[in-house]
């Protein structure tokens, strides 16, 4: 696996491709870079952070691409992801996985373990050598984590390998990988700053992963209490704004975001690619939602639409949950210029299209938007999160009790958002209360890439996507994922790398 060895010359080079740092260039003249000469301060540890840091910009489904894993659940579907199609008929085969679920992690961690094998060459308090340790290692946790989600067991390197023929083994088993996992968790916790998120790792947001890994373990009493002391701890809040958490002016300092992939214009900005386009995140009309997603939008009584009497089937978007209006094009609405022109989607092949994370004031778009300079921020952990998980876990754990109700109605109760609170004699019962929570999970973060994962861990893929259809012009048949594929098989091309990697069962 030739990719996922980034020797020290190959790392330096793309660190420098990524910044076009002057002062690295200086600093290091000549035809080679080596680690000799770099790792020797503080302002070294700091640029190589940042080269690690930059990862997440650069490889898929860590930047604005997160939001095509919306066409692998029953929320949407997507056309630049062209494996959807068989992928959720369950046609899953080594030749149509995607191959960014497992490249694209593979290169964070290779990042992450060069980091790691030179930080200690430099001269600064250790203090803060093991703060940098702690924000790598839970980057390379959140990379293992994903490749446990989608793969099962996968090759474990725990650090850089001297030679390529050293980077040919075979796939650990996935308790194997989730240990170490918790391992770097337990690490960055205990050495990151428990503060809010400023564009690096912090507490919060490791002990958020660790209670990540720990639901999707079923290790409910575990998960609980860890995710009940970022709760009680009071750094993080819900933000009163929803619709701000998705547009770069009000994300800064944002009470609620937790972890994300930072963006800074006019220099770090989304782009297509391998087109050298800027891009807005959903571009192109690129995520069509389905109908029954749509529907799971209650009104404003908190009731959902088969039951409540402010639903109106000729007015169907009036009263209802504000984040619909958030999230989603609503088929009556217009984007309309100055000019008094309408932007039209090139392809709409579902009713609603992705609205969160566009910025209307970078309207029209097309596939000509180099002069936009979009730079909202990637959000992967946000304080919601935790308080559904928190939700999930508690009551997977011991049923409902207040602390359940109270999880979710701060979600709920937000300030734009201003649902009633759950109704408590209606989801009385663990069973009841276990499907409420998905249902608030699936509203809360539609179009932010979670509820794939949320799916294959509930067990439910194959059941959910029988319930919608492929859209036209495509043949309409259900979507069938099977429940095999909640392990995906390795792509091809890395077997061909690695002989030692055998395929998953099944494949």
């Amino acid at each position: 696996m030739k990719h996922v060895l980034i020797k020290n010359i190959i790392w330096t080079i793309s660190l420098i491709s990524c910044f076009s740092c002057k002062k690295f260039l200086d600093k290091n003249p000549g035809d080679v870079i080596s680690s000799g000469n770099f790792w020797k301060n503080e302002d070294d540890a700091r640029m190589g952070l940042t080269g690690v840091y930059s990862r997440l910009n650069s490889v898929s489904y860590y930047n604005y691409t997160k939001v095509f894993l919306e066409g692998y659940s029953d929320n949407a579907y997507t056309f630049l992801i062209q494996s959807f199609l068989d992928m959720t008929k369950g046609t899953v085969n080594a030749t149509n996985v995607p191959g960014g679920f497992f490249s694209g992690p593979y290169s964070g961690i290779a990042a992450c373990n060069y980091f790691m094998a030179n930080i200690d060459k430099v001269e600064a308090a250790e203090s803060l050598k093991n703060q940098f340790k702690g924000e790598v290692r839970f980057l390379r946790a959140m990379y293992y984590f994903d490749l446990v989600q989608a793969f099962g067991g996968v090759p474990l390197y725990k650090q850089e390998p001297a030679t390529v023929e050293e980077a040919k083994i075979a796939a650990s088993s996935s308790d194997e990988v989730l240990a170490f996992v918790h391992e770097d968790l337990d690490f960055a916790i205990s050495n990151l700053p428990d503060t809010r998120y400023f564009g690096h790792a912090v507490r919060g947001a490791a002990q958020a992963l660790k209670g990540k890994v720990l639901l999707f373990q079923k290790r409910w009493p575990e998960a609980a209490t860890l995710l009940k002391q970022i709760i009680d701890g009071g750094v993080f809040d819900i933000a009163p704004s929803y619709s701000g958490l998705f547009l770069t002016a009000t994300q800064q300092k944002n009470p609620e975001i937790m972890f994300a992939t930072s963006y800074l214009a006019p220099n770090r900005t989304h782009s297509a690619s391998g087109e050298g386009l800027e891009t807005e995140v959903g571009w192109y009309g690129a995520v069509g939602v389905y109908q029954p997603m749509a529907d799971e939008y209650e009104c404003i009584d908190g009731k959902p639409i088969t039951s409540s009497p402010l639903y109106n089937p000729a007015k169907p978007f009036e009263n209802r949950d504000p984040r619909m209006d958030i999230t989603l094009k609503l088929p009556d609405e217009d984007y309309v210029f100055s000019d008094g022109s309408v932007f039209e989607y090139p392809l709409q092949e579902t009713p609603f299209m992705m609205q969160k994370y566009l910025d209307m004031t970078h309207f029209p778009f097309s596939r000509d938007i180099s002069s936009v300079k979009t730079d909202v921020n990637i959000i992967h952990i946000r304080y919601a999160d935790v308080l559904l998980m928190y939700a999930e876990a508690k009551n997977e754990a011991s049923g409902p009790d207040a602390s359940v109700y109270s999880a979710i109605n701060k979600v709920r109760g937000r300030a734009e958002v201003a649902l009633p609170p759950v109704d408590q004699v209606l989801y009385n019962s663990q069973a009841a209360l276990r499907e409420y929570i998905r249902h608030e999970r699936r509203v809360e973060f539609c179009c932010e890439g979670l509820r794939y994962f949320d799916l294959k861990r509930w067990g439910i893929m194959d059941e959910m996507l029988k319930k919608v259809e492929n859209p036209a012009p495509y043949t309409p048949l259900n979507l069938a994922f099977g429940e095999k594929n909640n392990v995906l098989p390795f792509p091809q091309s890395e077997i061909d790398k690695n002989p030692a990697l055998q395929q998953n069962a099944g494949y």
